[in-house]
């Protein structure tokens, strides 16, 4: 970690009635970043110009000294958005191949449906092309070590896009963490809960959808053969041929938090239940799901998805230890310190008067200081990030800067792997209702 990533962990201000609150200050640009010159530009192409695709592009392209050559996508309504929303220079195309055969890309970023993630990548990697691959890595466990492999054998950067492992507040709880500030961790509880036809991936379909304007068979690829849908493309997270349910695309970034908090490399079972409580419109995936993770000699992990939550939008994590908590929320990050009594304190309410005096006597003579912690001992300290944070603009810098100087990213296949392995054990467990086992190390199913 850099000084100037690591500045703002020192940086104090406002004394509040409840502890203190620290805004934590917005990350300037690293000094690699400035001041560069034309030949240090990273030229990029984006593969899936959906609702993500041109979000993790416009986050890109506020990094310096990137520029945007060309878009793919099978749609061609998205193709015309991209000139119009970055310049009629940009090359469009429906055959992402096309783009991983120009000399002048340098990285590309892959925004595809999960079923396409892996020969996406493997193909740009192929192609002597650094890759932004987002979250989950991989829609099939056999994806995961041959993204790996493909990674390795063409000294390529690859980095998943779980945009919170490079969030301040993510980099403050860790250190948090690791400095015993709630003492040995046992617990954490993470959810996110959803309310909105569009946080239920109800996402809308243009009117000039169909096999003409829409490239039908490229977008199936190794999906089932079926006539054109066009609910299936424009609304394809919810069906398992193309997505991964609320495992892959919302448990998987609340794994990749807790790893990255905690330094773990994941669980080694799991068990889940869940099922579509309300939004019964054809889809084949949960809309609530609830798991739990055993994290042997570290911690239990429980994690929440409910996509109909009357009205509740919301997404967080409780880390619990035996001397405090961590919460974090879009409010930021409060840690709670708890102080426990240095005595066990009496339950002698029902003995007899006599047994009650003698034992209260033996109590005393044992911990003759015996006092409950003042109040103001268990104390109350927020952190809050800056206005107008982004934490997908910092992955792409952290990215960028792999990329300009072959260093290892901060999300790499394998860290990738082990949090969506993590995350799709749900959707086993649910298929085969029973308990299901997973070797992080080795990242097997056992």
């Amino acid at each position: 970690m850099s000084a100037t990533r690591r500045s703002f962990l020192k940086n104090a201000s406002l004394l509040t009635t409840a502890g203190l609150t620290r805004a934590l200050p917005m990350l300037h640009a690293e000094e690699h970043d400035r001041q560069r010159g034309p030949n240090d530009q990273i030229q990029i192409a984006l593969i899936g110009a959906g609702i993500r695709g041109q979000q993790d592009c416009a986050s890109a392209l506020e990094v310096p000294n990137t520029r945007l050559i060309a878009v793919a996508d099978c749609y061609d309504g998205r193709l015309t958005h991209a000139r119009e929303r970055w310049g009629q220079q940009v090359v469009t195309t429906r055959d992402y191949r096309e783009i991983l055969a120009r000399p002048d890309v340098d990285a590309v970023i892959i925004a595809t449906p999960d079923h396409w993630h892996k020969q996406a990548a493997t193909d740009a990697l192929q192609a002597g092309k650094d890759v932004y691959l987002e979250k989950p890595m991989i829609h099939l466990y056999s994806d995961g070590p041959t993204i790996i492999e493909a990674a390795r054998r063409s000294g390529r950067i690859l980095q998943v896009g779980s945009q919170r492992v490079s969030n301040m507040l993510y980099a403050k709880a860790k250190e948090l963490l690791q400095s015993g500030a709630i003492g040995k961790l046992n617990l954490v509880n993470a959810f996110w809960d959803r309310s909105a036809y569009m946080g239920a991936w109800s996402y809308t379909i243009p009117l000039d959808a169909s096999p003409q304007t829409c490239d039908w068979p490229r977008f199936l690829g190794s999906a089932p053969q079926i006539p054109w849908n066009p609910e299936h493309f424009f609304q394809w997270r919810k069906w398992t041929d193309y997505g991964s349910g609320v495992a892959g695309d919302l448990f998987v970034h609340l794994f990749s938090g807790t790893h990255f908090i905690t330094g773990s490399q994941g669980p080694t079972r799991a068990v889940a239940t869940g099922g579509l409580r309300f939004w019964k419109d054809g889809r084949n995936v949960p809309d609530v799901m609830v798991a739990m993770f055993d994290y042997p000699e570290q911690f239990n992990l429980t994690l929440r998805v409910n996509q109909i939550a009357g009205g509740r939008e919301a997404e967080g994590f409780l880390f619990t230890g035996s001397e405090g908590t961590m919460e974090i929320s879009g409010a930021g990050l409060t840690l709670t310190r708890y102080v426990a009594p240095k005595d066990p304190g009496m339950t002698i309410e029902t003995f007899s008067n006599e047994q009650q005096r003698l034992y209260r006597q033996s109590y005393l003579s044992k911990y003759p200081d015996s006092a409950a912690p003042a109040s103001e001992d268990n104390r109350v300290d927020t952190f809050v990030l800056p206005h107008g944070y982004n934490d997908t603009v910092e992955h792409f810098r952290n990215f960028f800067h792999s990329v300009r100087t072959r260093t290892q990213p901060v999300e790499d296949a394998v860290f990738g792997f082990r949090a969506a392995g993590a995350a799709l054990l749900s959707n086993l467990s649910l298929q085969q209702d029973a308990i299901v086992h997973w070797n992080p190390e080795t990242m097997t199913l056992g």
